[in-house]
């Protein structure tokens, strides 16, 4: 039950972490914009815009209580992906924002790994929350029907509902269409829809500074520091794990590529960065790196960080004719 006579808005805020990943991977990947959404710009923006809706000072909407809810990769996957260091910064960027996280291991079903459970875990979270805590206003990131009965059920206890929801689409590494939108039973239900995809849009073209304060503007930390060796005048070939090279990038798709290195060009992710920005490369562009493996023990590059062309020497060449492996999914990873 809500307490009476308090002009303060309680706001609790709750997270997909899925969806919301995929959201600010849109907006870092395909979005004109190519950053990250930030987590303390979506909290002042919620309370913006609660204090909007229920037509208050917005000192007087206050975020009281956040939960981001995700399933997770044990350790060791991680490691094997190279996940650890995201995992663990995207840890420390929660913590420091006081969001309390609620993890569950990803199961591998039909060669598959899927996240299951955490909608029902969010639901009654939020649900148990907004009871004790009496919040006011929660706000929903998250699209999926699942979360329809939630609503229903905050509706009868007098909490009002924020659904954040994005509709966008765009074509993925594989040439197919990807589309995500919010359930309209979802938009059906809650006490306030609002449409992400439209305020931010026009918010940028605008100039809007809280629309701006969405978005991450420093470069990703990187997961390893980056290495300085003598570099050669040219291309070098592969060599055993932690063997520093140069090449060339052969293609860049979203959030992966690959560095001309023949007899097998080697894959390398966002997640390879050394220093620097993944959406500044091109293709063309020189890089250093160095030889790693991934899980299927293939030959990868890590470490990956733009340099100038080496000064080549005369007589050298380095063609289309070493190069043999076109895109590959990002399972390589």
């Amino acid at each position: 039950m809500n307490q009476m006579n308090s002009p303060l808005i309680r706001i609790g805020v709750f997270y997909d972490g899925n969806y919301f990943l995929k959201i600010s991977d849109y907006y870092y990947f395909q979005h004109d914009r190519k950053a990250r959404i930030s987590l303390e710009g979506l909290h002042e923006f919620i309370r913006h815009q609660v204090a909007e809706e229920e037509d208050v000072d917005v000192r007087l909407a206050q975020i009281t209580d956040s939960h981001f809810f995700r399933g997770r990769l044990s350790a060791t996957e991680a490691r094997d992906k190279d996940r650890l260091f995201h995992d663990r910064l995207l840890d420390d960027i929660l913590m420091n924002l006081g969001v309390t996280t609620h993890y569950m291991p990803l199961k591998t079903r039909d060669g598959r790994l899927q996240e299951k459970g955490i909608d029902v875990w969010l639901a009654l979270e939020a649900l148990e929350l907004a009871m004790h805590k009496s919040f006011d206003v929660i706000v929903l990131i998250a699209g999926d029907s699942d979360y329809v009965p939630l609503i229903k059920k905050l509706n009868t206890v007098g909490t009002r509902v924020m659904l954040l929801n994005w509709d966008f689409k765009y074509v993925d590494f594989k040439g197919e269409n990807r589309v995500t939108r919010a359930s309209q039973q979802l938009l059906e239900h809650v006490t306030y829809p609002t449409q992400m995809h439209d305020i931010i849009d026009q918010g940028l073209s605008s100039g809007d500074e809280l629309i701006e304060s969405l978005f991450v503007n420093t470069p990703e930390p990187v997961a390893f520091p980056a290495v300085k060796p003598v570099r050669p005048t040219g291309p070098t070939a592969a060599g055993p794990v932690g063997t520093v090279g140069i090449s060339t990038i052969k293609n860049l798709k979203n959030g992966f590529g690959f560095v001309v290195m023949p007899p097998n060009n080697l894959f390398f992710s966002y997640a390879d960065m050394a220093e620097g920005d993944f959406n500044d490369l091109h293709e063309g562009d020189w890089v250093e790196f160095t030889v790693g493996r991934n899980h299927r023990d293939e030959d990868c590059a890590r470490q990956v960080r733009k340099v100038p062309a080496p000064e080549m020497e005369e007589g050298d060449e380095y063609g289309d004719e070493a190069e043999h492996e076109s895109i590959d999914s990002p399972d390589r990873l």
